[in-house]
């Protein structure tokens, strides 16, 4: 083949670019495509974040919550609200303090976090089809070693601490 499109063919794999510009680009990338996916289920990524969180830890306060995304608490206030509003996740009165509210999903939170991962899963299928399962393996398994040295928040977006 020649032409542009050739030359592209031919380059296929082979970095042009240093790795920290290419974690940017596909990690910008791949936030932009999953948050179009989501948004067909009414979510945004902040919202997916609070679901991935409160599926492993049921009954967090809010408070709990924001530091566990690494974010204000005020910034938690009115996503739960939007989620409290679709009938997603509730906040139930702590019997041994009034004045706290656990974050409960519910039913219908439930389901949507079954479709959030559905979801999700089919995004990075998506995204690393290019790769062998070795390859995704080996992929995970290296960049979790520079989240770790980087002392990123586990299992958390980084885009929370924004707000901070």
């Amino acid at each position: 083949m020649t032409g542009e499109r050739g030359d592209q063919q031919k380059g296929v794999g082979k970095p042009r670019s240093g790795a920290a510009f290419l974690l940017a680009q596909v990690g910008a990338h791949a936030a932009r495509l999953f948050a179009e996916r989501i948004a067909a289920l009414g979510l945004t990524p902040a919202h997916a974040g609070i679901f991935r969180i409160l599926s492993a830890t049921p009954g967090m306060t809010q408070k709990e919550l924001a530091a566990a995304l690494g974010t204000l608490p005020n910034r938690i206030v009115g996503l739960v609200d939007e989620l409290q509003d679709k009938g997603l996740i509730e906040r139930k009165v702590q019997a041994q303090d009034r004045r706290r509210h656990a974050l409960e999903i519910t039913e219908a939170g439930r389901k949507m976090n079954e479709a959030l991962g559905a979801t999700a899963r089919s995004h990075q299928a998506a995204l690393l089809e290019a790769l062998s399962e070795d390859e995704r393996a080996q992929l995970a398994s290296l960049l979790q070693r520079v989240a770790d040295q980087q002392g990123l928040i586990p299992r958390v977006h980084p885009g929370y601490a924004r707000s901070r």
